[in-house]
């Protein structure tokens, strides 16, 4: 199905708000849920808790800009 250019200026000004970013995330945590839910009933083991980041911090005097 092709769209206008228009149409696909408006859905990317509309992916671009915040409002859409908060609504990503809660049906994100939804599906999540629901899938964890389904995993659990199955016999599946709940997945073990992971560092979503890891903060590197340089040591002292060490310039990371320096080396490249």
């Amino acid at each position: 199905m092709m769209h206008t250019n228009e149409f696909e200026e408006a859905f990317s000004n509309f992916l671009d708000r915040h409002e859409y970013d908060e609504a990503e995330n809660y049906l994100f945590s939804m599906v999540r849920l629901a899938f964890a839910a389904g995993w659990k009933a199955a016999g599946g083991q709940p997945p073990k808790a992971e560092r979503l980041f890891e903060l590197i911090v340089p040591q002292k005097g060490e310039n990371p800009a320096e080396s490249q």
